[in-house]
């Protein structure tokens, strides 16, 4: 199935008779049950006001066609959404939709926080073909349901998107990686919240304990104005001058690391199971210890752990109870969500059996 419009989306649901399995780009690697429905047919920007940093977009619209629309125009997707196509080992091509399905949020979540803190409104087609709107083009405080907010992270469970509306960001004019050679977990862990803790404004805090290639690495990331990055980088390297601290300004350079770091690159290509690891940047390396994984990275300063572990690895297990959550993104054999507690969980399921009675929508996914 392939909805050319709404309308056709909101009947295909409806007559629905079997469960619907919702595919956007298909590049998340996400395999499951039922009749597929791919969105690619929802799409286009059909709004774009660079004065007023808003941007409407159809969900089946792909991200590469967003992102090139809004660098004309200097400006960007503020919440860096990851490219999960090297992790997975899929091709296609993401869409704005997916993204905001998933929440995808990349390394500058520590500083302006995550793709559901951009949406100002959602329109989808709810479980029983009835076509819902709620938000709109500016940001405001609402009553009764944020449906906006639910949307976004609810992987097509209670909904299936047909339009996007998200605040956008300037693009900064300069940015600057300081890197600290040679640490362990634990002082990477600690050197980053020292910095976030700074005046300094860094809008990303990662550690690679395998490095690029010549050994760990912790990178810390200040954007903004030329003048104002310079000065900023100088000042937070110095508080780490006995650290052996060095400051990467190239552009292109920096750029790169920070794909890397997105797209969670030293994963690409390596056996195993993926897992996505989030919880109190203090515990990270007891963690990372606990997990005996292959290989570990850092992201959002200790608070997000990416492992890689041998496939079929029960990793919650080997965690046991600790104040977070642990997702499956590249692997089988495992719920891909964290079980929810008894509470959360009757929560949940009064939601799905509002938005979709029948239970028709990417079925099991979510529990």
């Amino acid at each position: 199935m392939r909805p050319e419009t709404e309308a056709d989306l909101a009947e295909m649901i409806a007559s629905a008779t079997r469960p619907i399995r919702v595919r956007g780009g298909g590049t998340r690697g996400v395999n499951l049950n039922g009749e597929m429905l791919e969105t690619g047919g929802l799409s286009g920007i059909t709004l774009y006001e660079p004065g007023s940093l808003t941007l409407v977009a159809q969900a089946g619209t792909p991200l590469a066609e967003i992102e090139a629309a809004l660098a004309a125009e200097g400006q960007r997707l503020a919440f860096e959404p990851m490219d999960h196509r090297g992790l997975m080992g899929t091709s296609g091509a993401p869409t704005i939709g997916g993204v905001v399905a998933a929440n995808v949020s990349g390394p500058r979540r520590v500083s302006v926080g995550a793709c559901r803190d951009f949406m100002l409104g959602v329109r989808f087609v709810d479980g029983t073909g009835t076509l819902v709107k709620n938000g709109g083009r500016v940001m405001k405080n609402v009553t009764g349901y944020d449906l906006v907010k639910l949307m976004t992270g609810s992987w097509g469970t209670l909904g299936i998107l047909t339009e996007v509306s998200l605040k956008v960001l300037p693009t900064p004019e300069r940015t600057a990686c300081i890197m600290i050679d040679g640490l362990d977990d634990s002082q990477a862990i600690a050197a980053m919240a020292r910095a976030l803790r700074s005046p300094f404004e860094v809008s990303g805090a990662a550690h690679l304990p395998n490095g690029m290639g010549d050994g760990p690495v912790t990178m810390l990331r200040i954007e903004g104005f030329s003048g104002s990055v310079r000065y900023r980088a100088e000042q937070l390297a110095a508080l780490f001058a006995d650290m052996g601290t060095r400051i990467e300004s190239d552009a292109d350079g920096v750029a790169e690391h920070w794909a890397q770091i997105r797209d969670v690159a030293p994963f690409h290509g390596t056996p195993g199971d993926v897992w996505r690891v989030s919880g109190r940047p203090t515990t990270g390396a007891d963690l990372a210890r606990r997990s005996g994984a292959k290989a570990v990275m850092y992201d959002w300063g200790g608070g997000l752990i990416w492992m890689s572990v041998p496939e079929g690895t029960d990793l919650r297990a080997r965690l046991g109870d600790f104040d977070g959550h642990a997702t499956l993104v590249r692997g089988s054999g495992q719920p891909k969500f964290q079980p929810e507690p008894a509470e959360l969980a009757a929560l949940s399921h009064g939601l799905r059996q509002r938005f979709d009675p029948r239970g028709i929508l990417n079925t099991g996914l979510m529990g």
